[in-house]
């Protein structure tokens, strides 16, 4: 697979990045920086096109997923953090229905439980997040992937992490 190229179209990753490290606690390049979240938007933007899912929810939950960490470890509800961010964010820099904006705090806020969602939209952020898990040196397992396009995306995805790639989009819009 090839990565797709993101056009921010209505919403500026650019200026919701510069936002997020306002307040960011941790390395910009760390384990769940801003290269992460590239790649899960990557990922992301690819299971939205296969699977039908909603792409301004998995464009923003690549970048609010882990903006609001406080370490690179276990963090117990750094998810409903970057969540609350986002809801903070609202009619400024986000601008989401209320629907679509309750699918972006659900996916944010559980993506750490390793379950499955029924919702399309949830899964395809949190199979974007879990295709990332290489670059910890952890292989995706298939059967906490939603769909069997992310499970076809693992060896692709996988290779991206452990070779840490650096998606355009981190120098070209977000300037980091």
């Amino acid at each position: 697979m090839t990565p797709h190229v993101f056009r921010t179209g209505t919403i500026d990753t650019g200026a919701i990045v510069r936002e997020i490290l306002k307040g960011y606690a941790l390395p910009l390049r760390g384990h769940h920086g801003v290269v992460h979240w590239a790649r899960v938007l990557d990922n992301g933007l690819g299971l939205a096109e296969a699977n039908d899912a909603n792409v301004d929810v998995v464009v923003l939950f690549a970048l609010f997923h882990d903006s609001r960490r406080v370490n690179e470890g276990s963090d117990w509800g750094h998810g409903r953090r970057g969540a609350e961010l986002a809801r903070s964010l609202r009619g400024t820099f986000v601008h989401l229905a209320d629907a679509e904006f309750d699918l972006l705090y659900e996916a944010c806020r559980g993506h750490t439980e390793g379950t499955i969602s029924s919702d399309v939209t949830i899964q395809a952020c949190w199979d974007a997040d879990r295709l990332d898990l290489g670059r910890v040196g952890i292989m995706p397992e298939p059967e906490r992937l939603g769909s069997d396009f992310a499970r076809l995306l693992v060896p692709w995805a996988v290779e991206r992490a452990t070779q840490r790639v650096v998606p355009e989009i981190v120098v070209r819009e977000w300037g980091v």
